[in-house]
């Protein structure tokens, strides 16, 4: 029997898996999709928020400003991408300017180091693509940019290592309360914990349901983003916000971890749960409304449009708690932005919670708290050579664009958490995600994943369940083709 189960593995549960595989206890994470981090946790803006947005007093406002602190050091440790860009929030008009100040002031309350009031001409030196139309701008310095996905994998590779267990294509459909344990089931498969930590994400409300009595409501909410080119990377530097609003903080413009630029989202709520398809009204929102900011965006860069679902709730702040009918299930539900950024935070409430609930806690004396990953783009040309004269198969550039090795492609492979789809390689070390979109390197990711794997290459998917790229071979005249 587990001491804990956690039900997810996006950022919130792989957060909790971290911090709970520092103690000697027996962890099981149950995680739906063949993948890790393939939720909203992969489509999101990538924004480490600096905390002056949440209401102060609030678990949301605490939480940001801790996991802002936290997720600098973890992202060092992981050999996470990382970068404390900084942020700036645009005030066009009086209206905007006493928002800013009322942010401003909230900044202040929640703890958010360095945050100050710029004036128009301040802010146009700190970047000057911005629109000359503004007349000032709320400065965070504690602002910054993540690779999420990689956050997330890097999290749950090391609870995999500290002896987490991890089950993926593990969709929890049944309940049961036994004395004092809990009894799910995955299909014909079962698992028994003394505690649940449910962090099903958008699926949260009826996981918890399952075995207690509704407490909470999730309420999707999809937004639409650009992913434009490394040649639109460089127009900012920082994180460019406009005025927040009652459906969220705005389409915002970031540089990215990887030197691209991020544009969106738009906010649309009732759409369904797993709905990520994009419309031409909605990226047409984002494009009129993003280059209000910085009218000098090339649209005719973009690589990519994407929507991602959030887990909003009719609650105003995140849900961190056990439930009333059923003790020792705690969730951790509606953590809508900035669920990213309170994510580790999030985690050491919910050790809390569990403490309380009777778990005991001893810290192990060998925790492993470290990873190293190799990023041959980033290496001077003398570690280049050295790494490839180890080992040879980091000559072979696999993905062009981002300039992704053979090596780097198979140490992910052999990675704690295997990945065994194109996209979650992608995921991993990069490949796929530049300019061509994998149009180049896709069928040789596959052709690694399938000799490392041992698989054929018909079983190799693009990502989900079902996402067959390859059927069979044709034949003509009996000869394959």
């Amino acid at each position: 029997m587990y001491d804990v189960a956690i039900i997810g593995c996006g950022i919130i549960g792989a957060a909790t898996a971290y911090e709970l595989s520092r103690y000697d206890l027996k962890i099981a994470v149950l995680e739906k999709e063949n993948d890790i981090a393939d939720g909203t946790t992969k489509a999101n803006s990538a924004i480490v928020h600096a905390g002056y947005d949440p209401e102060p007093g609030t678990a949301m406002a605490r939480l940001n400003v801790l996991g802002n602190s936290m997720i600098e050091e973890i992202a060092k440790k992981l050999s996470v991408h990382y970068e404390k860009c900084g942020s700036l929030v645009l005030a066009f008009n009086e209206d905007d300017l006493h928002v800013i100040y009322r942010l401003y002031r909230q900044g202040v309350i929640n703890g958010v180091p360095g945050i100050q009031v710029l004036n128009a001409r301040q802010t146009l030196d700190m970047e000057p693509n911005l629109s000359t139309e503004i007349k000032g701008a709320l400065y965070a310095p504690s602002g910054a940019i993540v690779n999420p996905w990689e956050l997330c994998i890097a999290m749950a590779d090391t609870a995999k290592r500290n002896g987490a267990d991890f089950f993926l294509n593990s969709r929890v459909d049944r309940i049961e309360r036994t004395g004092t344990a809990y009894r799910l089931y995955c299909g014909d498969k079962m698992y028994e914990a003394a505690r649940v930590v449910n962090a099903a994400g958008l699926h949260s409300d009826d996981v918890h349901n399952l075995i207690a009595d509704p407490e909470f409501r999730i309420i999707p909410s999809k937004g639409q983003y650009y992913l434009l080119d490394k040649s639109q990377g460089g127009l900012v530097s920082k994180v460019i916000f406009q005025c927040p609003s009652k459906v969220g903080k705005g389409v915002l413009v970031s540089p990215t971890v990887h030197g691209n630029l991020i544009v969106g989202p738009d906010a649309v709520e009732g759409t369904g749960d797993d709905d990520v398809s994009t419309t031409q009204a909605g990226l047409d929102f984002v494009r009129e409304t993003a280059v209000r900011s910085v009218p000098g965006i090339n649209f005719r860069e973009s690589i990519r449009n994407f929507a991602g679902v959030r887990a909003q709730s009719e609650r105003k702040d995140f849900i961190i708690e056990e439930s009333k009918t059923a003790r020792g299930f705690i969730s951790l539900a509606g953590i809508k932005s900035p669920g990213l950024t309170s994510a580790p935070a999030i985690a050491l409430e919910c050790i809390k919670i569990l403490q309380s609930t009777g778990v005991f806690l001893k810290k192990k004396e060998n925790f492993i708290d470290e990873r190293k990953k190799v990023n041959f783009k980033a290496l001077s040309p003398d570690e280049k050579e050295a790494l490839i004269e180890k080992n040879p198969l980091y000559g072979r550039v696999i993905c062009r664009c981002e300039t992704v090795t053979e090596g780097e492609i198979v140490d992910a492979i052999h990675s704690p958490i295997t990945p065994r789809t194109v996209d979650a390689i992608k995921k991993r070390c990069n490949a796929g995600m530049g300019r061509c979109q994998g149009g180049f390197c896709g069928p040789r990711v596959q052709e690694i994943l399938a000799r490392e794997l041992g698989l054929p290459l018909e079983e190799v998917l693009l990502n989900k369940q079902g996402t067959y790229i390859l059927t069979g071979e044709t034949k003509k005249g009996g000869v394959r083709q």
